[in-house]
């Protein structure tokens, strides 16, 4: 053999130990952050939220009380998935199971059915488990899941147990859904942080929530609790820029703060378009993920709509990260 070919031999060797190594850290490094066990507060919530006795008081003495509670919860619930906590995008549009990721190189992660049909994960799903679930992204047996429950984390416990409500109430879906695997990349981004998962960057787990949301009205309060579900992808402080964990060919997400770099130019008109119609104050066309938000917007109500634009607006002007 002659030295030339040797030292390429020598070289591609290296490089192949290098990223054995370095996939066998990665492999390592994931099976012990999904191995974590994480420990939370315990919420106790009924499902549905009783009648307050003024509500209880105004019926007609007809109508059952724990009827109609139920029935205002449903509603409440469907008014929620249907504009802003998106869970059939994870979930499928019958809560049966549907698809987060499924790339070769990334892995497969599927929405698990949330149904009361068989192949259900919730099914014995106690307040606690649910507050666990979704808003500390925890399985059962403590270990931390794929849910993005950052985008929960100023839901109330009436919000909570209305969307339980609502997903209860629809016909049950016979579906066993995969368990999430991973693929080579996929545990890399998990091992070197790339691919976040909720329960182990929350500061914290131990505070408890509210437990009913804010007055429905055109206010700072209601407008913050409403841009909750906006700071998985815009950030804390709404400044935007790269998605965390995000799927590559996403944009980064637009500053929101009332910054040159964001929303300083555009009037509450252009907000409303283009989360109602999805387009730009120029008419160009808003791109993924922002097409996913879309379909929900336009079941926000206006309170809703001019509360959250409210809020952005009172933010300090940020640049935009990144």
């Amino acid at each position: 053999m002659n030295k030339p070919l040797k030292i390429v031999l020598a070289t591609l060797a290296v490089l192949l130990l290098a990223v054995g190594g370095g996939y066998g850290w990665a492999a390592m490094r994931t099976s012990g952050i999904l191995s974590q066990t994480v420990e939370t507060h315990r919420a106790d919530f009924p499902t549905p939220f009783p009648l307050t006795e003024e509500e209880r008081a105004a019926l007609d003495p007809s109508e059952d009380p724990d009827a109609v509670a139920l029935a205002r919860a449903i509603e409440r619930g469907r008014h929620l998935v249907d504009s802003r906590y998106v869970c059939v995008e994870c979930h499928g549009q019958n809560f049966g199971g549907g698809v987060m990721v499924d790339d070769p190189l990334i892995g497969q992660a599927l929405g698990p059915n949330i149904t009361t049909g068989r192949g259900s994960l919730t099914v014995d799903y106690t307040s606690s488990a649910w507050d666990r679930a979704v808003r500390h992204g925890v399985l059962p047996d403590g270990r931390p899941s794929v849910m993005p429950a950052e985008d929960f984390q100023l839901m109330s416990d009436q919000e909570l147990s209305d969307v339980v409500a609502y997903i209860r109430s629809m016909p049950p879906v016979d579906s066993e859904v995969a368990p999430v695997r991973l693929g080579p990349l996929g545990k890399v981004l998990v091992a070197t942080g790339e691919i976040p998962l909720a329960a182990l960057t929350m500061a914290s787990h131990d505070e408890s929530h509210a437990a009913l949301p804010p007055l429905p009205e055109v206010s700072l309060e209601f407008g913050r609790h409403l841009a909750g579900v906006c700071a998985g992808c815009h950030g804390a402080d709404f400044s935007g820029g790269a998605i965390p964990g995000g799927d590559p060919s996403w944009a980064p997400a637009r500053n929101l703060t009332p910054h040159q770099e964001g929303l300083a130019a555009w009037s509450y008109a252009a907000f409303e378009t283009a989360l109602r119609e999805g387009k730009r104050p120029d008419g160009s066309a808003l791109v993924e993920p922002m097409t996913f938000v879309t379909p929900y917007a336009v079941n926000m109500t206006d309170v809703e709509m001019r509360a959250l634009w409210t809020y952005l607006q009172s933010l300090p002007p940020t640049p935009t990260s990144g």
